[in-house]
């Protein structure tokens, strides 16, 4: 079985942006992890991120990706039975992108793979809340973005 990513540019940067350079990334991460599923990609701005990330976690501040795995049931998100093999959404600030790739001196484009990248890892379990989950997401998003450079 094959994995659906939709990827949903906002306007303002379906000039700058393919959806098949970023749909790659998210197969690779997921092939990376020996997995499949179904994966939705938003690239929006600041204010659109900051709208969700106050919604969704009551973090009244823009971020640069947020993750929103489709198994996971909180109290203001509650997933469906017949959701199948969907995985989730991963939403990524691309002018935060391209900011912290100025500040960290790599491309846009190798920026935007490490923030997808990151959110998939999330939609597939993994977090960074203790030293020992940060030390295993670091390494793996790591190893799957060394494959795709």
């Amino acid at each position: 079985m094959t994995a659906e990513i939709d990827v949903q540019i906002a306007p303002a940067f379906a000039q700058t942006l393919t959806a098949e350079k970023l749909r790659a990334v998210v197969e690779a991460a997921l092939r990376h992890e020996g997995t499949t599923g179904d994966v939705t990609l938003v690239i929006t701005d600041d204010k659109g991120i900051h709208s969700l990330n106050r919604e969704f976690r009551d973090v009244d501040a823009p971020t640069d990706v947020l993750a929103f795995g489709a198994q996971e049931e909180t109290e203001k998100f509650v997933s469906a039975p017949e959701a199948g093999n969907y995985l989730g959404d991963v939403i990524v600030s691309y002018p935060r992108a391209v900011a912290q790739a100025a500040e960290q001196g790599h491309s846009t484009e190798e920026e935007l793979a490490l923030l997808i990248v990151h959110g998939v890892l999330h939609l597939l379990g993994y977090d960074h809340t203790t030293q020992e989950e940060k030390a295993i997401m670091w390494a793996r998003q790591e190893a799957i973005l060394k494959q795709i450079a």
